[in-house]
């Protein structure tokens, strides 16, 4: 049964479904597909990992399930008082902090693998 949660989701967990991890498709059934985001960030993310060109049609195909959040100029102002606060304390990745500030601005829920480099960050609520 799904939830009624809106849930923006890390590059880490697109990349677990897209291998098939069925712990975490279960996760995200449980939210419910309709309830899942993804920022642009991600988008860039996955496709930086490709393996070759005849993976990026599959990695389109894979993403286009899932509705794409923009940055905007009030998200870019959150990341950058993130990166001004917490650069030198916890060394954040660039790209994890337009996510959070992306999960901050629109006041929904994180799931996240890697729930170190983002517990720190205030305001964040991180899906469990």
């Amino acid at each position: 049964m799904a939830e009624n949660t809106s849930v923006i989701i890390d590059t880490n967990i697109i990349i677990e479904l897209y291998k098939g991890n069925q712990k975490i498709r279960h996760i995200c059934e449980k939210i419910g597909e309709q309830n899942l985001y993804i920022s642009e960030i991600s988008v860039a993310e996955f496709y930086f990992g490709a393996l070759n060109k005849k993976e990026t049609p599959l990695i389109k195909k894979h993403l286009e399930k899932f509705p794409w959040i923009p940055v905007n100029e009030e998200i870019s102002g959150i990341f950058t008082k993130f990166m001004m606060e917490y650069s030198l304390s916890h060394k954040p990745y660039i790209g994890d902090m337009l996510i959070a500030a992306t999960a901050i601005y629109y006041d929904i829920h994180l799931l996240t693998l890697n729930i170190k480099d983002f517990r720190f960050i205030k305001g964040i609520r991180l899906y469990s």
